[in-house]
C-alpha cells in the first residue's frame, strides 16, 4: 500500500468518526460514502469539461449560463461517462458556500437529484437511477432543525473538500481502494448488518484468485448477492474483465454496489448490477458467465415454492432446497449460470457437506451425476462479520480436467487472531490459492480423494473425513518429569533456609512455608 492510500483512508475514517456525533457508524455511511462519491463525480466532470472545452480556451466553470456551450458538454459527457452536472451544483461551489456559512443543503439536494435525472432515457440510467435515494438529507439523524442538518452536512462538505481526489493515471485504485477501506471499516462496526453488504478482503481476495487460475482475460463475472460489489472488483483486479453483473437484494446495499464500481473506474456500460431477491426474481437468466462468484447470505429462508420444480435452474435436480435453508438454492443457481468451461466459487457454511434429506440428494446429483465440485476448502471460523461458524469455499467447474478425484483442503488453523475477529493473512490465502492451482497433496492440510471413496461415503463431503488433522500428543517422559520436580523442590528447600536465616538474624519467628 502507498503512503498516499494509507494517509487517504486515515484521514477519510478520521472525518467518519468525528463527524457522525452520536449517529450509528452503520446509518451515517450512507452521509459520508455518498459524499464522497459526489465529490468524486464533480471532481471527473470538471476535469472532463475543462479536457474538451481547453480547444475554446474555456474551463467548465465558464460555461455557467452559456446555454449552447452548456448542452455540447453535456451531450457529450453523457455518452463518455453516463451522467452530466451542471457547474453551480459542482462539489467545489457548494464547499466554498459551507465555508462562508451559507445554507447549502437544499441545493445539494437538488445537485444530487440533477445527477440522476440527467441519465433520464439515457444508457446509463439504470446505473444511476435512485443512487443517492439513502443520502436522506431530511432525516432528524442529522439534526432536529434545518439548520442543524444544514450544519452537520456542511461540516462533513468542508473536511472532504480539503482532501484531493485528482489522482493521475498510475493512481487511479488510490481513492477505489480507500473507499473498500472505508466500506470495510463501517463492516466492522456495524456487527450482524454488515454481513449484508461486505465480504471481507482477503475472502474475496481468496475466491478471485480460486477462480481465476490459468486466466488472463475473461469476457464476464457474477456475483448473485453482490452486497457493495467488493468481491466483483477483487476478480477484475486479478485479471481483465469485460463485463460485470451483480445483483443485490438491500436497496441501500444495491446503491452502494453501483457507487463503488464507478469509484473505481468500471465505465457505465461495462457493469450491471440490478436489485431485487436474486432466487424469486432473477434479473439475469439470459446470461452465463466465465466466473461466477458468492457469499450468499448463510442459511437464509426461502418460499422453496413447488413451482420452483419446473424452474430450469432447480428441475433436474428434482429437489429443493429446505425453505430453512436456501443455501443449495444459491449453489443451483450459481451452477445454471455457470459457462461450460467457466469456474465458480461460493461460501457457505459447513452443513452443506453433509446434511441429508434434500440436501443430500442434491448434492449427490452435482457429484455422481454432474461430476462439478473440483474441490472443498475449510476456513477458519470467525472471519466474517456478524457469525463466528466455520465456513467452507465450494469450488464448481462444469468441464473438470482432474474429474477422477475431488482436491479437501483444510485451512481452517491458518489465520491471525485479532480480539474481536479471526483475519487470514496473505500467506494463507497464496498457500490455499498456491494448493488448489497444483492439486498438491500436504500432511493433515491437504488430500486428493477419489470419487469412488466420495460414493462409499454417501457423497458425505465433511473434510475432517479425508483431511486427518489429528496430531498426537508428544509422549511424556516420567523419568524427566520427577528430575524436574526433585530440582524445583531442592531450590525451594534453599528458598526456605534463606528466609529462616534472615528471620533469625532479625529476631522474628520464620513464617511457616
Amino acid at each position: 500500500m502507498s503512503e498516499h492510500q494509507a494517509e487517504l483512508e486515515k484521514r477519510l475514517w478520521a472525518i467518519a468518526n468525528e463527524l457522525r456525533g452520536n449517529m450509528g457508524a452503520d446509518e451515517f455511511k450512507n452521509y459520508i460514502l455518498g459524499l464522497i462519491f459526489f465529490k468524486f463525480l464533480s471532481e471527473k466532470i470538471e476535469k472532463t469539461g475543462n479536457d474538451i472545452l481547453s480547444e475554446d480556451n474555456m474551463k467548465f466553470g465558464d460555461i455557467e449560463g452559456k446555454d449552447e456551450y452548456i448542452e455540447a458538454v453535456r451531450e457529450y459527457c453523457i455518452n463518455s461517462i453516463g451522467y452530466f452536472i451542471e457547474p453551480k451544483y459542482l462539489f467545489g461551489n457548494l464547499a466554498s458556500r459551507a465555508k462562508n456559512g451559507e445554507f447549502i443543503i437544499e441545493d445539494l439536494g437538488l445537485a444530487l437529484k440533477y445527477i440522476e435525472d440527467s441519465t433520464n432515457g439515457q444508457a446509463s440510467n439504470d446505473d444511476f437511477s435512485g443512487l443517492f435515494g439513502d443520502v436522506d438529507l431530511t432525516s432528524l439523524k442529522l439534526g432536529k432543525t434545518s439548520n442543524d442538518k444544514n450544519k452537520m452536512i456542511s461540516e462533513v462538505i468542508k473536511h472532504l473538500q480539503d482532501i484531493n481526489f485528482n489522482f493521475d493515471d498510475t493512481e487511479m485504485d488510490v481513492l477505489g481502494n480507500a473507499y473498500e477501506y472505508l466500506i470495510g471499516q463501517f463492516a466492522s462496526n456495524a456487527g450482524k448488518k454488515a454481513g449484508e453488504f461486505y465480504t471481507p478482503a482477503q475472502a474475496s481476495k481468496l475466491l478471485a484468485k480460486l477462480t481465476t487460475v490459468g486466466k488472463g482475460r475473461i469476457k464476464s463475472v457474477y456475483d448473485p448477492t453482490c452486497g457493495s460489489g467488493s468481491l466483483l472488483l477483487k476478480v477484475a483486479s486479478q485479471v481483465e474483465v469485460s463485463n460485470i453483473y451483480g445483483q443485490e437484494l438491500n436497496t441501500t446495499t444495491y446503491n452502494l454496489a453501483r457507487m463503488n464500481m464507478i469509484l473505481h473506474g468500471v465505465k457505465f456500460n461495462d457493469f450491471e448490477i440490478r436489485q431485487g431477491d436474486t432466487l424469486e426474481n432473477p434479473q439475469h437468466l439470459d446470461k452465463r458467465f466465465d466466473i461466477v462468484v458468492a457469499n450468499p447470505p448463510f442459511s437464509q429462508k426461502w418460499s422453496a415454492n413447488d413451482s420452483f420444480l419446473s424452474d430450469e435452474r432447480f428441475a433436474s435436480y428434482g429437489k429443493l432446497a429446505p425453505s430453512s435453508k436456501a443455501d443449495f438454492a444459491f449453489i443451483q443457481h450459481m451452477v445454471y449460470h455457470l459457462d461450460d468451461e467457466g469456474t465458480m466459487a461460493v461460501i457457505v457454511p459447513h452443513g452443506v457437506l453433509f446434511r441429508g434429506a434434500s440436501e443430500g440428494v442434491i448434492r449427490k446429483y452435482l457429484l455422481k451425476e454432474k461430476n462439478y465440485i473440483d474441490a472443498i476448502i475449510g476456513l477458519p471460523a470467525n472471519i466474517f462479520y456478524g457469525t463466528g461458524i466455520p465456513t467452507c469455499v465450494i469450488v464448481v467447474k462444469k468441464n473438470r480436467k482432474n474429474d477422477d478425484d475431488i482436491l479437501f483442503i483444510d485451512g481452517s488453523n491458518d489465520f491471525e487472531k485479532s480480539k474481536n475477529q479471526n483475519y487470514l493473512r496473505d500467506e494463507d490465502v497464496e498457500k490455499i490459492a498456491n494448493t488448489y492451482k497444483n492439486r498438491e497433496e500436504i500432511e493433515k492440510y491437504s488430500k486428493r480423494v477419489s470419487m469412488k471413496e466420495i460414493e462409499e461415503n454417501d457423497y458425505n463431503l465433511n473434510i475432517p473425513r479425508y483431511v486427518d488433522t489429528f496430531e498426537e500428543e508428544e509422549e511424556i517422559n516420567l523419568d524427566e518429569v520427577v528430575e524436574k520436580i526433585t530440582k524445583i523442590d531442592e531450590e525451594m528447600k534453599e528458598v526456605d533456609e534463606t528466609i529462616k536465616n534472615f528471620c533469625n538474624e532479625l529476631g522474628i519467628k520464620a513464617p511457616v512455608m
